[in-house]
């Protein structure tokens, strides 16, 4: 299917590794320009080799999302590379820790300036020029923590929960300008924040068997849905989260 993406340009947060890395190589293979976004400098430059080495278009912006200047550095200088921003991708974020009793005030600011500052940093950054152009798409990135599918990891959880609900404000408020803004929220993936997790014992076998599809998602999986969401073929879809579970979440 072509999902006319060809000369769109897009922002990959977190783009470096895991989800960010496989959107990021679906929109080049679709002909789209990409600008990788994260705070690993040298994995960032590795994938931009790699899309390039694949006759993509595509740049690095060293940033961290939840830097007011970093965020509005990183729009100049995708605009500065490809003359536009179609689409955002907000992928970057970190991985769970605490539990309900020892959740440190560090860890709970961590999370929510992580998921839900950085979207939100990063959408009013593009906002503007995309409502001027009257055309835009945003892709976040959710979980199905916010879902209450998990019971010991509260901070993930809630910041998720805010990323959720964060989508469908901003989203309706957007539709009018002719920018879609949704999110996708995945179950379990293996990924690079989840790999050294999944690797002990049998446990990667263990919670594939407690989802309905019998399977951990691969990155891919959850990609291919964000870059269908970033195309004109769901253009009728607004403020909307999708669920990416296999199951796991109804």
């Amino acid at each position: 299917m072509d999902l006319k993406l060809k000369d769109k340009v897009a922002i990959v947060t977190g783009g470096a590794s895991g989800i960010g890395r496989s959107v990021a190589k679906m929109m080049v293979a679709e002909g789209a320009k990409v600008v990788i976004a994260d705070i690993q400098e040298e994995k960032g430059n590795d994938v931009v080799a790699e899309l390039k080495g694949a006759g993509g278009e595509a740049v690095f912006v060293k940033t961290n999302t939840s830097i007011h200047d970093e965020v509005q550095r990183l729009v100049s200088e995708a605009i500065k590379s490809f003359g536009q921003i179609d689409i955002l991708f907000n992928i970057a974020g970190p991985g769970a820790t605490g539990g309900q009793l020892d959740t440190e005030e560090n860890e709970i600011l961590r999370q929510f300036n992580g998921h839900l500052k950085g979207c939100m940093l990063c959408t009013q950054a593009v906002l503007p020029h995309m409502a001027e152009r009257k055309y835009g798409k945003i892709v976040n990135i959710g979980s199905f923590a916010a879902h209450g599918i998990i019971d010991d990891i509260p901070a993930y959880c809630a910041a998720f929960g805010a990323v959720d609900a964060y989508t469908k404000n901003v989203g309706r408020w957007a539709a009018p300008h002719n920018i879609n803004i949704n999110s996708v929220s995945p179950g379990n993936v293996l990924s690079p924040l989840t790999a050294q997790w999944l690797s002990e014992g049998d446990r990667l076998k263990s919670v594939g068997e407690t989802i309905p599809i019998r399977r951990v998602a691969a990155t891919e999986d959850v990609a291919a849905v964000c870059v269908f969401l970033a195309s004109d073929m769901a253009r009728h879809i607004v403020a909307t989260d999708i669920n990416v579970s296999g199951g796991q979440r109804i």
